[in-house]
């Protein structure tokens, strides 16, 4: 497969271009630029000029947002055809988050201009758009609630409910998740520390909830991991 191949594919596979033509695909993949990061590599800072798109074409990302005494809140967690950057296309502000590559991890970058030209000349786009925007406004949503009305316990349960949704939507058991996180990426994600996931993991594989494996991690049974979250 060429990279041109690679890119409409990429591109096809996201909800952002999933309404384009072959042929626009194919127009759009050529403006495109490719970047590689190493497992922990800096995309961009919160706080950069907002001066593209970015799409996942493979590895893992994470969206955070950093503290002056070094600590951070991991509020997004994107895989291949996700895209992210689009805010700051958007507004024009600075961008509002980092972005950090969990594992080795290619974006293909849209400049903003060709973006924001695309825009303008495709509804579909902007109704892509708006459908992007709405469902991140209510997946934050439901992100606050579980910081103010679960404990960390049930935070963790249900993150993993969540992660277990995203990767197999239809599946009620078994579901193995591929697993570039680290405890303290878990720890972020959730409001806790690493020692404190830690044992909380190990309760779970007590209880027959979950499996940890190599790279990976299995969901035994969601329904019991949604009760278990909801204690």
């Amino acid at each position: 497969m060429t990279y041109d191949d690679f890119a409409v594919e990429t591109l096809r596979g996201s909800p952002l271009f999933s309404h384009f033509e072959d042929e626009q695909l194919r127009s759009l993949a050529g403006g495109l630029r490719r970047r590689r990061f190493r497992r922990n590599e800096v995309i961009f800072h919160q706080g950069d000029p907002g001066d593209s798109l970015h799409l996942v074409s493979s590895g893992a990302v994470k969206i955070v947002l950093p503290s002056s005494e070094g600590e951070e809140a991991i509020i997004a967690t994107l895989r291949r055809g996700d895209y992210f950057g689009e805010l700051a296309l958007v507004d024009g502000a600075p961008r509002s988050a980092t972005a950090a590559a969990l594992e080795s991890t290619e974006t293909l970058v849209l400049p903003r201009d060709a973006f924001r030209s695309l825009l303008d000349g495709e509804p579909h786009l902007r109704d892509a758009l708006l459908t992007g925007l709405a469902a991140e406004l209510r997946r934050l949503t439901g992100h606050v609630e579980e910081l103010h009305f679960l404990d960390l316990a049930g935070r963790l349960a249900m993150r993993l409910v969540r992660l277990a949704n995203e990767r197999q939507p239809a599946a009620r058991r078994d579901v193995q998740l591929d697993w570039p996180y680290t405890q303290s990426d878990l720890a972020a994600m959730i409001g806790g520390t690493r020692q404190s996931v830690n044992k909380l993991l190990s309760e779970l594989v007590s209880e027959g909830l979950i499996r940890i494996e190599p790279d990976s991690l299995i969901i035994v049974d969601i329904d019991r991991l949604t009760r278990r979250a909801e204690r």
